[in-house]
């Protein structure tokens, strides 16, 4: 795996009431987050990234106001078609 080095202010985990370890968790799970929103990368990748499974982090995804399920416009249609169809509607 590849290493990304960000320059932070020295204070920046302090002001935010963190250790430097538990800031730089959070800022993977951040990253992690906004690309799976965004659709760049797939949970099973984002979670690899957050560096947990995919399970954890798609609950954890809500903290953030992050849809676990991220579907798209026809996606969702085409599975509200289908679910009426299995219903017999």
């Amino acid at each position: 795996m590849k290493v990304l080095s960000i320059p932070i202010p020295d204070t920046l985990p302090q002001a935010l009431k963190m250790s430097d370890e538990e800031f730089a968790q959070e800022a993977r799970l951040l990253l992690a987050a906004k690309l799976y929103e965004l659709g760049k990368v797939s949970g099973g990748v984002a979670a690899q990234l957050a560096g947990m499974d995919r399970l954890t982090f798609l609950t954890i995804l809500s903290r953030y106001g992050v849809a676990a399920i991220n579907l798209k416009d026809e996606e969702v249609a085409y599975e509200i078609e289908a679910s009426r169809r299995l219903a017999g509607e």
